[in-house]
């Protein structure tokens, strides 16, 4: 298994335009062959002074698949790719970080 944090930053103010975007593609990513987990994060509103914020402009993607096979194939489908022209324009910067469990 790999865990995935996707770090996306859109253009001030268009936050709410891309999750609603990105939310509508939810359903179908969770059907995908080894997925496992999907979904968007904000800051929690009520967490405690400890919290570094990712700011009004950012959400966290966090994700879970069987293998980079899946993984890799997710990237490529076709609700994938739609998305990401769909929300090419409002996207500022992403960090992806592909993690794999320490032993």
């Amino acid at each position: 298994m790999i865990h995935v944090v996707a770090i996306i930053t859109v253009k001030p103010g268009k936050r709410e335009e891309v999750l609603i975007a990105f939310n509508e593609i939810v359903a179908t990513v969770l059907q995908e062959d080894g997925c496992i987990e999907y979904g968007p994060t904000i800051d929690a509103s009520s967490a405690p002074s400890m919290q570094t914020s990712v700011g009004s402009d950012t959400f966290v993607v966090v994700e879970k698949w069987s293998s980079v096979k899946t993984l890799d194939a997710h990237g490529k489908s076709d609700h994938m790719v739609a998305y990401g022209a769909k929300v090419k324009h409002l996207i500022d910067d992403r960090i992806i970080h592909i993690l794999e469990p320490a032993s």
